[in-house]
């Protein structure tokens, strides 16, 4: 019974991420069909993923007909954070959490699941994460078969008008810590002085590789400029 109930508060918690996924993955989903992909293709990368960012750029590079090579480097570019936040949340797993159960819930690393587990005040157990998993999951791959549904029948400028949400979407993530960190606002500026070069001085260059280069550059500059202070030892 306490499984049940740990699994039923992860929905719980779950549901306003899984709102949330719904808008944005209903513009993933005109987007990707836009791209030339059927709903189908469309629903199964949302089933499968769980990475607004690393979706919307993998639909780039296959609408551009890039190379393996290219979606494998733009994937591991832009979601290399999700390491990061596993490293992290493992210091607040349950004893439950055995291996098995460790790669099964790394399918629902995403932003948003992460702050809600690393902020409980007890420790997540499987079955509370597996809970926040299965809503947000259902949210976001309904919104994108509804969004690439849509996609087929809508007229082709209500279309365009409605594929620019992933974009707001990304707008709304980035303004908040930029308005707060000169240092995030100076890789988002670096970034994107870097992707206008790219594309009007680099044609040659494919998009995939594009993202890559303005994304591992921004970050360096921005270490460098900006580096992380270590505190002070104790003395």
């Amino acid at each position: 019974m306490k499984k049940h109930s740990e699994f039923r508060e992860g929905v719980t918690a779950g549901i306003p991420i899984a709102l949330g996924y719904f808008s944005v993955s209903f513009g993933f989903g005109i987007t990707a069909v836009r791209l030339g992909l059927s709903v189908l293709s469309s629903v199964i990368i949302s089933l499968t993923n769980l990475t607004s960012a690393g979706q919307a750029q993998g639909v780039q590079v296959m609408a551009a007909h890039g190379t393996l090579l290219e979606m494998a480097l733009v994937q591991l570019v832009i979601n290399l954070r999700y390491a990061l936040m596993a490293i992290s949340l493992s210091q607040n797993l349950d004893k439950k959490f055995t291996l098995r159960h460790r790669f099964i819930a790394a399918y629902g690393i995403t932003d948003e699941i992460f702050a809600l587990c690393s902020t409980r005040q007890k420790p997540v157990t499987p079955a509370y994460m597996y809970g926040i998993t299965v809503i947000a999951s259902f949210g976001w791959t309904m919104g994108t078969l509804l969004g690439a549904a849509a996609g087929e029948v809508l007229p082709a400028r209500l279309i365009a008008a409605l594929g620019l949400m992933l974009y707001g979407m990304f707008i709304a993530i980035i303004v908040p810590p930029a308005a707060k960190e000169k240092s995030v606002l100076l890789v988002i500026i670096t970034a994107s002085v870097l992707s206008t070069v790219c594309y009007y001085l680099l044609p040659f260059l494919s998009g995939g590789f594009a993202v890559i280069l303005c994304s591992v550059a921004a970050s360096l500059i921005g270490a460098l400029l900006f580096p992380i202070k270590e505190e002070a030892s104790a003395s």
